[in-house]
């Protein structure tokens, strides 16, 4: 089995396969099916427009959230592509951390030249 770690270099790695193929300039939707068809084809379980519901004071609420990718039922996936990460896309995966209880995300801006410039880890 697994670590996260290792689960989370193979998704750096299929990132880097998807921008090497496309480079920026596609919408956001376009590198995140890719993405999942990339983690798929290195054995990885993943879902897809996940819905997370929002639990306030014991009510579920279906707040329409959903998680790009996650990914082996541990890490979460945000993929953007923006002109430059804000600091609203990391409050927001932040935000699918704590709803999700995982501790493990990437914020993943394929709008960049070099990716490495697009990559955000970030932990819960």
């Amino acid at each position: 089995m697994l670590s996260r770690e290792d689960i989370f270099k193979l998704i750096l790695d299929c990132a880097f396969k998807v921008h090497s193929a496309l480079g920026p300039g596609l919408l956001e939707n376009a590198y995140e099916e890719c993405m999942m068809y990339e983690l798929i084809e290195s054995g990885l379980k993943v879902e897809r427009q996940k819905p997370l519901p929002l639990i306030y004071k014991e009510v579920k609420l279906d707040a329409g959230y959903r998680v790009d990718l996650l990914v082996e039922d541990c890490i979460i996936i945000e993929v953007k592509a923006v002109d430059d990460l804000s600091d609203i896309h990391l409050a927001q995966i932040l935000t699918y951390l704590k709803l999700s209880k995982c501790k493990l995300g990437l914020l993943v801006n394929f709008n960049v030249k070099l990716l490495k410039h697009g990559i955000k880890r970030v932990i819960l």
